[in-house]
């Protein structure tokens, strides 16, 4: 069964950082895709980045400039670097892998990120 636990979310002022982690014990990082969605207050969950398992990645044209995803083979992370947030941004934001190119079938908890002044 492959776990994958976010970290990092909280609250924070608009134009403010963060950086969301998203950990598992096994190789899965390695071997497939991994990208970060996210569902806002009465919205849809939608994508935000991607990771390829050879290291392409894809952002969406809402975070492009302002979110970088990048991965760490040796500690089996996939981070998703936030800068410049927006009140937009506020959202729960999930892990997924688990496929060749996305929507695999493995997700993460999901964690809050609130963008407030």
């Amino acid at each position: 069964q492959v776990q994958l636990v976010e970290s990092g979310g909280g609250l924070v002022q608009p134009g403010g950082s963060l950086r969301l982690t998203c950990a598992t014990s096994s190789l899965i990082f390695s071997s497939y895709t991994t990208g970060w969605y996210r569902q806002g207050p009465g919205n849809r969950r939608e994508f935000v980045a991607r990771i390829s398992r050879s290291g392409f990645t894809y952002h969406a044209d809402s975070v492009k400039g302002r979110f970088t995803i990048s991965r760490d083979n040796v500690r089996n992370a996939v981070y998703l670097q936030m800068n410049n947030l927006q009140p937009k941004d506020t959202a729960v934001y999930y892990c997924n892998t688990g496929a060749d190119y996305s929507g695999g079938p493995y997700w993460g908890q999901g964690i809050q990120v609130t963008v407030s002044s």
